[in-house]
């Protein structure tokens, strides 16, 4: 064969071999250690070289052009395609987006393989997964649903930030809700709580942080509460309990990973589609989420629960109404009316019952704002909507008998106490 012959170190080192195999120094079972090919492709070997000498070890395949190469043209328009619309996408939604919005079908490997050899770099960057044993899902669609919030700059760097509130089932990993709020408080649990209940039902259990929202976490007990023998829960507690959900704490991120991964995702997913749609206000954001985003992710995500059916209990529309929201435990004072921090509710008489005067009551807010007062399971005052407001911490001073120093912590919500549980 005439010409240069170029060989890689590989074809180099197996030139060497063989030819100390014609030379007599070495036998073929040696060379197949040596080039840690199997004695049959040994002998294939010798036999290409004693016919085309270097030539012979050259691979068939170089100098031609690959079948399914991709045209120089499309990756152009792949990357230009990247570079101007699809920026925060990762390589595997990308590629979704290409097929679903450009009619460009390309394997996630293919795209990888386009934007790497450009120079772009992943989105994250991966690492090796390190052990960790799983709790196995729930057998059953409603037997457990875990929430949370992710605080987080979800309309861009160049916004402020606010935060996401999602459900999913444990089951098979579905958002059963997902809103935007301004942060993650009692509100934004209770009103996350009435969207699961309309749209699906009243689960079994809830795995939650500890969120102060959700759990009491002060060392202060009251005499009621001692005499009950527990503490009385948060409002979003008592909701819980009046729905007979079980309120489930987790003590670790790594305890609730289904939900903390579910916030992985979105922060790679959603970021990028609400760039993508323009969406930068919380209202538009919640009705995007509802109509288009959270179908699309069930579709993609959603896995097959392991028994069919569902343990989901149905709610009312009216018991939602009556349940969800705030409750404060009051008494009526002589001039039969109940204050609450700055609101005043006047309790007008009813037949058989002149005043109220030193009754006990139980005073709610509804989500729409509106209150209602409660004695005894009937219903005795109503008060036009208000503000919501979102639960404080007080401390007390020091009160006359106690030790020097001392401070009793008690959860207050507009300057009263919690009602006790249900």
């Amino acid at each position: 064969m005439k010409g240069k012959i170029i060989l890689s170190s590989k074809e180099l080192h197996r030139v060497r071999v063989l030819q100390h195999v014609l030379d007599g120094r070495i036998n073929l079972k040696e060379a197949a250690v040596l080039l840690q090919i199997s004695y049959r492709q040994v002998r294939r070997l010798k036999k290409r070289y004693q016919e085309d000498w270097a030539a012979g070890l050259i691979h068939g395949n170089r100098g031609r052009s690959v079948s399914h190469a991709v045209d120089p043209g499309l990756a152009e328009q792949v990357l230009k395609l990247h570079e101007q619309k699809y920026r925060l996408f990762n390589d595997t939604h990308f590629t979704e987006m290409l097929a679903e919005r450009e009619g460009i079908n390309l394997s996630r490997e293919t795209v990888r393989r386009i934007l790497r050899g450009a120079g772009k770099k992943p989105k994250r960057r991966r690492r090796p997964k390190k052990y960790h044993g799983r709790r196995p899902r729930k057998d059953q669609v409603g037997m457990m649903m875990q929430w949370d919030g992710s605080p987080h700059r979800w309309f861009g760097p160049d916004l402020p930030p606010c935060c996401l509130m999602s459900a999913i089932d444990d089951a098979d990993g579905r958002i059963l809700a997902a809103r935007f709020v301004p942060s993650e408080t009692s509100v934004a649990y209770l009103q996350l709580l009435n969207q699961v209940l309309t749209r699906h039902g009243a689960p079994l259990a809830v795995y939650q942080d500890r969120h102060t929202a959700l759990m009491r976490s002060d060392g202060h007990w009251s005499l009621e509460e001692q005499l009950h023998g527990r503490q009385f829960p948060t409002h979003v507690g008592r909701a819980l309990e009046e729905f007979s959900i079980q309120a489930i704490p987790a003590y670790s991120p790594q305890a609730k990973g289904r939900v903390e991964r579910l916030f992985g995702i979105l922060q790679d997913r959603l970021i990028a589609e609400l760039a993508l749609e323009g969406i930068t206000e919380i209202k538009e954001a919640n009705l995007w989420l509802e109509r288009v985003f959270v179908p699309s992710y069930n579709r993609r995500f959603c896995k097959k629960a392991a028994k069919a059916g569902s343990v989901f209990r149905k709610t009312t529309k009216q018991e939602r109404y009556l349940k969800i929201g705030f409750a404060y435990e009051a008494t009526v004072a002589n001039d039969n009316c109940v204050r609450l921090g700055g609101l005043s509710i006047d309790i007008p008489p009813s037949k058989g019952r002149p005043s109220w005067a030193k009754a006990k009551v139980l005073v709610r807010q509804h989500l729409d704002g509106s209150w209602t007062v409660w004695c005894r399971g009937k219903k005795i005052a109503t008060h036009p909507p208000t503000e919501l407001r979102e639960p404080v911490r007080s401390r007390n001073r020091r009160r006359k008998g106690d030790p020097r120093g001392a401070i009793s912590m008690l959860q207050v919500y507009i300057d009263s106490k919690p009602a006790p549980p249900p």
